[in-house]
């Protein structure tokens, strides 16, 4: 999908003087993104410039595909541009990454990083590493593109630099189908372009590469392996990259010079934390160093064991709870990657252990102490358990307690939500998570939101997607009894009018076809039952089905909360406010809303909560 489509001739006519204010516009429409008026000037001065280099190079039929959104991504490429190949005669694409650095330089400490004059002292990711992230993002899921992977090339452009001005930027450029041309080599770019693409109308290229149809992303459990035991698996994408390079050379200082450094990455869900943590597992694992990935989640560590270390005990070994480490030697490990953060809990301690360890020491500290570098990755609005401590803000005051640096990466990436930023911002309007009211669903060309009329309906919708090969999973809010079985069968708990369903097992054997509870979300037999929030936590699936409990319900122009219809047993009066029964009822309900990549079908059991979700979802 793209912004903004134009040839380059078409693109330095009078008639586009306004180019970046429609960009604007669009950007507005489209994806509810408010661009700032340094970036419209950066459109205003950058791509004219690459409008004029094609026309010189006579190829002002060249399409632009300007912020061109990466498939089932947020993350837009500057420029796209596509025509003919002039050797083959099949499609030609140039990935493009435009900057305005007039001097940069390469990092001392890392070559994948720059220091820009003039923007500070932290570094930038390579701007040619970014492009050819972005062209091999491409390639991976156009699927138009599966058997043409030389069809996609990468370019950095620096227009405002000389060549002595970025000359060490050169020396990271070591990919045949990756570039780098300043404002000293424009010759050089223009000759390249006319190398690369043939004089003729690139409409049709275009035309495909927009209209491909898009495999779903990688799925993090089918390619874990691969990551873990051989070799880079998932690309990487800007601030991912960023926080994936930042760690990798943290635990090479700690090494060469005894530095302790806590790293914190905070993003929504599907911005690709789990991602980050397997790619560090995998390189970390391979180059030597002492790693362990952890995690707070029954079902999400033992399916990492199961897929990931599937025949093997040592890759098993290196998925752990977050409550092993109460008697770690103090950073033993290099690296402990603490995935899905937001489940810390304020101790790790509970009746099962020994008196010797009841210390009360907060379990944030213990992993904190257990590697020179600890690594959390998190997202605040997924805390749904009381004694859930999971914060940017706490990890922080640890750390700086005992005197320790800390950095804070955020990622601004959708890669679950079908990438689409107006789904994740609808969701947190809708449960009262932002400031802002809700408002109608308006669409999204990466995402579907549906209403059901019944959950028979919601269910008819969802297995016919899983027929046609899609995966897909039914949830709800905790507000049905869950029985254990009966005779060998599950017990059909959730109940709406003639509708009945089962929760998924509870525990860790298969109950006939439904799987066991780590694997309800992964394995088949998993639809035939009712996912709670403790089964969805972590994972994903195409589509998404969530029936609203009575515990959320339309009142008084908003969602308010019930707690008194939660059967919830952790939300008990007695150790759990009524404020703090609030904050995890939206939290639970913002778990389960942004679990489909594709879509999500909704229905609420209350009527007037049903009527006011047609208002919104027309």
């Amino acid at each position: 999908m793209t912004v903004f489509r134009r040839t380059a001739a078409s693109l330095l006519s009078p008639a586009e003087r306004r180019f970046a204010e429609v960009i604007a516009e669009q950007m507005w429409m489209r994806d509810g993104v408010r661009v700032s008026e340094s970036e419209r000037r950066s459109w205003e001065r950058s791509l004219p410039v690459v409008a004029e280099d094609l026309v010189e190079a006579g190829l002002g039929d060249v399409e632009m595909l300007i912020e061109y959104r990466l498939p089932l991504t947020s993350k837009r490429a500057d420029v796209v541009l596509a025509g003919v190949d002039r050797r083959t005669g099949g499609d030609a694409y140039l990935v493009i990454e435009l900057k305005q650095w007039s001097r940069a330089e390469v990092w001392d400490e890392d070559p994948n990083r720059v220091l820009v004059h003039t923007m500070g002292d932290r570094p930038k990711l390579h701007p040619a590493l970014q492009a050819k992230g972005y062209c091999d993002y491409i390639l991976d899921f156009a699927t138009v593109l599966a058997d043409h992977p030389d069809a996609v090339h990468a370019a950095a452009y620096l227009h405002n630099a000389e060549r002595g001005d970025v000359l060490d930027l050169y020396d990271a450029v070591v990919d045949e189908r990756t570039r780098l041309f300043t404002k000293s080599t424009r010759g050089a770019f223009v000759e390249y372009l006319r190398d690369r693409f043939a004089p003729e109308p690139g409409a049709g290229a275009a035309d495909r590469l927009l209209n491909s149809s898009v495999r779903p992303s990688k799925q993090l459990l089918k390619l874990a392996a691969e990551e873990i035991k051989n070799q880079e698996q998932f690309v990487l994408l800007a601030e991912q990259r960023l926080a994936y390079e930042t760690v990798l050379h943290k635990v090479g200082k700690a090494r060469q010079e005894d530095v302790k450094t806590v790293v914190i990455i905070k993003g929504g869900p599907g911005s690709g934390k789990s991602v980050i943590a397997l790619s560090l597992l995998g390189e970390l694992s391979r180059q030597g160093f002492g790693v362990l990935h952890a995690t707070g989640s029954r079902s999400f560590t033992e399916t990492m064991r199961r897929h990931v270390a599937k025949g093997s005990t040592k890759t098993k070994e290196l998925f752990k709870y977050f409550n092993n480490f109460m008697e770690a030697e103090k950073n033993r490990l290099d690296v402990l990657i603490c995935d899905e953060a937001h489940r810390i809990r304020e101790v790790s301690a509970n009746r099962y252990t020994p008196a010797r360890l009841r210390t009360g020491r907060p379990q944030v500290d213990e992993l904190i102490d257990a590697a020179r570098v600890p690594v959390f990755l998190l997202d605040e609005h997924q805390v749904v358990r009381p004694g859930e401590i999971g914060t940017v803000q706490e990890i922080r005051e640890h750390a700086e307690a005992k005197g320790l640096g800390v950095i804070e990466i955020s990622l601004d990436e959708q890669f679950r939500c079908g990438g689409s930023r107006k789904y994740e911002q609808w969701v947190l309007r809708l449960l009262g998570l932002d400031d802002a009211p809700p408002e109608p669903w308006e669409g999204d060309d990466g995402f579907d939101v549906t209403l059901a009329d019944s959950p028979h309906e919601l269910e008819a919708l969802l297995r016919d997607r899983l027929e046609s090969g899609d995966s897909a999973r039914m949830t709800a809010g905790f507000c049905w009894p869950w029985s254990d079985p009966q005779n060998g069968t599950l017990v059909s708990d959730v109940v709406v009018g003639d509708w009945a369903r089962p929760w998924n097992v509870k525990g860790e054997r298969a109950v006939g076809d439904a799987p066991p509870s780590a694997l309800w979300a992964t394995q088949n037999g998993g639809f035939e039952q009712v996912g709670c929030v403790y089964t969805a936590q972590g994972f994903e699936y195409d589509w998404n089905g969530v029936i609203l409990g009575p515990d959320i319900v339309y009142r008084d122009g908003r969602l308010v909360t019930v707690r008194a219809k939660s059967k919830d047993p952790a939300l008990k009066p007695r150790t759990v406010s009524d404020e703090q029964a609030d904050r995890l009822i939206r939290n639970t309900y913002k778990v389960l809303l942004t679990r489909g990549m594709k879509g999500t079908v909704l229905y609420s059991v209350d009527p007037p909560t049903q009527e006011f979700l047609a208002r919104l979802i027309r």
